[in-house]
């Protein structure tokens, strides 16, 4: 059977010999055949694309010289010549598919970088416009002239009345010691001078009290509001009693709020005194309020990693309540002209951070590039790219991920390099322990002077069970070992040695 499958092959070549070597003779290859027969690192003709090779049209780490077709009957992706990712690792890409993909570019300008700070805060009390009303004596409350919290008040005007037993008392002895200090009828000097120092220290009792020592009546004081606002909280009820520094009322101006927005720890060094900021709340989103930094808190909460940034608003028009929820932008960046490109062209994963450049017709090339502040379009660029450097900034994802699939695909297609002959030595020793498991023997060794080792007892490993075979512990044997790297020590042959060999020779290749 072998001889007649070999002699019909031999008329089948004679035959197709004499085929060919006739005058205009045709090959009857279709032009697809001939296509699939011809390897594909085959030289193209003039003017077309040469075909290094095919790869699996869903990504695998398949590649095939020829075309053919995957378990689902998909054809096998040509790989062209000027689509491989060279040692820049730039990647071409076709005309058609740059169109399809959508792919659009811009090129890197030096320009103003709108770079707001963003935060968010919460509306709250100017704390210098907070008033307690607070009486310094004991007594009761006889009548309200402001009822509840959150009643508007005017400076001036009356918010509660008092009766106090002391009060009553000191403004007794004030006008007591005022006629015996101005009468007109005889009174012993001694009497008129009591009378002074008691004038003067019920004055003084009066005026630590924050009370006019005359007017009204001489048994209630009426309190009135110290400033303009609302009335945040009121203790008094009619008829309690109340101890002295007790706050019955308290009373703040809202013409003026604050602001308290969080800033994250990595961005305090972009905040400082007087910089100017914007501020918007949910309940008015078209108006922007004008705000300044006003003090920069010096404690970190540890938790949120944030610090405090105080804000002073005006709020004449009583739109700011507080409590409210804010958003806030520090104004950033200055005029200084920075290296900037759009914000899309940035690709950051955490681990890298980089641009796809344009490096020629259709060819795009991964320029790794460090960052400096982001405004709200665009991304300040400290190295990678220069002035007026193109670089994609839509579908840029895309053309990364068939870079970066290209490179993978290429990295299974190319022929590993050849590694490097391994070094060999050659030694004198003998056996103290063999393991046959793991296939390593334990050798007690002289010096090996092209490695520089005294005589010692190592492990190595063997390249087969059978180099140490019939090999018994003890005997003087001359071996032969390879330096495989990473402290990797093969033995590939063993043999008996005279016990008078001496030292073995060494030798490295």
């Amino acid at each position: 059977m072998k001889r007649v499958s070999i002699f019909a092959l031999v008329l089948a070549a004679a035959a197709g010999g004499y085929y060919f070597a006739q005058p205009g003779a045709v090959p009857a290859l279709s032009d697809a055949h001939a296509q699939r027969a011809a390897p594909a690192t085959a030289d193209a003709p003039a003017g077309e694309r040469k075909i290094l090779y095919y790869r699996n049209p869903m990504g695998l780490p398949d590649t095939s010289p020829t075309p053919k077709k995957d378990s689902m009957g998909m054809d096998y992706i040509p790989v062209y010549a000027d689509d491989a990712p060279d040692d820049s690792g730039a990647v071409a890409v076709s005309p058609a598919r740059l169109q399809t993909l959508g792919v659009k570019t811009a090129r890197a300008q030096v320009q103003p970088l709108d770079a707001a700070l963003r935060a968010v805060g919460r509306v709250e009390i100017n704390e210098r416009a907070i008033h307690d009303v607070s009486p310094r004596f004991e007594g009761w409350i006889e009548r309200l002239h402001v009822n509840a919290s959150g009643d508007p008040v005017k400076r001036g005007q009356a918010l509660f009345s008092v009766y106090s037993p002391e009060l009553v008392s000191a403004r007794k002895e004030v006008e007591i010691a005022e006629k015996l200090v101005n009468g007109n009828g005889p009174i012993d000097p001694v009497a008129r001078e009591s009378a002074r120092r008691l004038l003067a220290a019920a004055r003084e009792r009066l005026r630590h009290w924050q009370v006019a020592a005359g007017g009204g009546s001489a048994s209630s004081i009426t309190f009135s509001s110290p400033a303009s606002g609302i009335v945040l909280e009121k203790q008094a009820v009619e008829g309690m009693r109340f101890a002295p520094g007790m706050a019955i009322f308290r009373i703040a101006d809202l013409s003026s709020v604050w602001v308290l927005a969080d800033v994250y720890e990595q961005d305090l060094a972009r905040v400082h005194v007087g910089q100017a900021a914007s501020v918007r709340v949910e309940a008015f989103p078209e108006r922007v309020f004008e705000a300044k930094v006003t003090y920069l808190y010096p404690t970190l909460n540890a938790a949120t990693r944030t610090t405090p940034v105080r804000l002073e608003l005006d709020n004449r028009e009583g739109l700011l309540r507080p409590g409210m929820f804010s958003h806030v932008e520090l104004a950033d960046g200055g005029s200084r002209p920075r290296l900037t490109v759009p914000k899309s062209a940035l690709i950051d994963t955490g681990e890298r951070q980089v641009v796809l450049g344009v490096a020629g017709e259709g060819r795009f090339k991964p320029l790794p590039v460090k960052v400096g502040q982001r405004g709200r379009d665009h991304v300040e660029i400290l190295e990678g790219v220069a002035e007026g450097d193109e670089v994609v900034v839509a579908a840029n994802f895309l053309i990364d991920a068939e870079s970066n699939l290209k490179a993978a695909l290429s990295a299974f297609a190319a022929p590993e390099a050849a590694k490097p002959a391994a070094k060999t030595y050659e030694a004198v020793g003998s056996i103290d322990a063999l393991d046959a498991a793991s296939n390593t023997v334990s050798m007690n060794h002289d010096p090996i002077p092209a490695l520089q080792w005294p005589a010692m007892t190592m492990d190595f490993g063997l390249d087969s069970a059978d180099v140490a075979k019939g090999l018994l512990p003890g005997e003087p044997l001359r071996f032969t070992f390879e330096d495989r790297g990473d402290g990797e020590f093969v033995i590939i042959k063993m043999e008996k040695a005279a016990p008078a060999a001496g030292a073995a020779a060494h030798k490295g290749h």
